[in-house]
């Protein structure tokens, strides 16, 4: 059985292509040239003097901080189903249920923590909760604090935050 075969000559053989110095100084060139567009023209460069000047083009999509949803009635939407904890690849988020009173659901989330430095911000919670319980729409992108634990959000922390795009409560049944 006879194979067609097809031989290529490699590329860059010679002594010049060896040595790289002809990239290297195309790569420089193109370097320099827009350092002295930069220079030159220092109101081209698009900058955000932050945090005095906000960012104005954050859209709904954006994955920002966590935060807990309500009811139309004000209860909890969380029902301590685990997911959004089984989903984390970062096993950020901490939950420890308890009886819910109200009668509307078996149980609620008793302790709901998210530790946002081990988080990932990958919204794999958000498209696991089947009850529309967490978001991550309040439009805070910048967290600061001065230890750890500032970084740990609870869940009265969670349920302050509102959503900054219009929707407040849950879609999940009453």
């Amino acid at each position: 059985m006879k194979q067609n075969i097809t031989v290529i000559k490699r590329q860059g053989s010679s002594f010049k292509d060896k040595l790289f110095l002809p990239a290297i100084y195309d790569g420089a060139k193109i370097t320099f040239k827009h350092l002295f567009n930069n220079v030159t023209d220092i109101n081209a460069v698009d900058t955000l003097e932050y945090p005095e000047e906000q960012p104005t083009d954050i859209t709904s999509s954006y994955r920002g901080l966590h935060r807990l949803t309500h009811r139309a009635d004000d209860s909890i939407a969380c029902v301590a189903c685990f997911m959004c904890a089984t989903a984390c690849p970062a096993n950020c988020i901490f939950i420890e249920a308890t009886e819910r009173e109200d009668g509307k659901d078996e149980k609620m989330p008793e302790i709901f923590m998210i530790d946002t430095l081990e988080c990932v911000f990958c919204g794999y919670c958000v498209e696991a909760c089947p009850c529309d319980a967490i978001r991550m729409d309040t439009g805070i992108f910048s967290l600061t604090g001065n230890s750890r634990e500032d970084f740990v959000l609870g869940k009265e922390q969670l349920l302050s935050y509102k959503g900054a795009f219009g929707e407040e409560f849950s879609h999940a049944r009453n």
